[in-house]
């Protein structure tokens, strides 16, 4: 078992991890198996997200064996509006604490009550949502007020964005703050084959000088961040160390890793 694995089916306390994606079928796919784990261990689930997806993550549920409306009906699975939910704590642009606090403690104080031994399992796309809008302030102060609740309460916490690594206008200052108010971030999609991507891409543009390149990011390290794939982690060294030829080389892995999953969703 990979060390993704034991984040999605056994998440630890305080635990806060996240996933950015283009496509949103890998992310319902991890979604669906960390709320079906929590739900058959007996521990409650707080989903909050677009009616879209949590459709989307019900139908993962299914595939587990698991019935979500069941679920629902005993309390054990609440769903929330993403917009909704948002709209509840946000003034001016910006969260508010004690309207956060109220919001979402109290969905979770009625979900999860205290001394029943069991854990609450929590997902949420509302900084997502606030990035997309381009309030990158808001979603990192909101990761705060997560963490706020995270260290009260003991919970675990998977958060989304949907912002696609190897696009030309990600933003790098953003993605630091993102990183560094979580434990773990997700891989995007199959690891070994984003890799592999990477680097065919990297000697397809820099030739033999990728090997340098390639001793130079094997020791690379950022103790400022949790838990990071390798890929995602590659990718992020390109763009900060190769800003010339970082266009390219993503233009070229995200073909080359397009490719290879295309059969595994055809």
């Amino acid at each position: 078992m990979s060390i993704w694995d034991d984040v999605l089916e056994k998440p630890a306390p305080h635990g806060h991890f996240v996933q950015l994606y283009s496509d949103p079928r890998p992310l319902a796919r991890n979604v669906g198996r960390y709320l079906a784990e929590g739900l058959r261990r007996g521990d409650p689930q707080l989903v909050i997200a677009s009616s879209e997806h949590n459709e989307a993550f019900c139908r993962e549920i299914e595939a587990f064996a698991i019935d979500p409306e069941a679920a629902v009906e005993s309390g054990g699975l609440l769903l929330l509006d993403c917009r909704k939910t948002l709209a509840q704590f946000m003034i001016h642009g910006q969260p508010d604490w004690l309207r956060f606090k109220n919001t979402l403690g109290g969905a979770i104080d009625r979900l999860w009550p205290t001394g029943n031994g069991v854990t609450l399992g929590a997902y949420g796309e509302m900084v997502g949502q606030l990035w997309t809008m381009g309030e990158y302030s808001a979603a990192i102060s909101l990761e705060g007020f997560w963490n706020e609740l995270l260290s009260a309460g003991g919970f675990s916490l998977f958060c989304a964005y949907p912002i696609d690594i190897f696009d030309p206008q990600f933003q790098m200052n953003g993605i630091d703050a993102i990183l560094c108010d979580h434990t773990h971030l997700l891989p995007t999609g199959d690891d070994s084959e984003m890799e592999m991507a990477i680097y065919l891409a990297l000697g397809e543009i820099l030739g033999t000088g990728s090997h340098q390149v390639c001793r130079t990011m094997a020791a690379h390290h950022r103790s400022s961040w949790g838990v990071v794939p390798k890929a995602e982690s590659t990718i992020l060294w390109i763009r900060k160390n190769l800003p010339g030829e970082a266009e390219e080389v993503l233009r070229l892995a995200r073909h080359h890793y397009h490719a290879s999953q295309s059969a595994v969703f055809a």
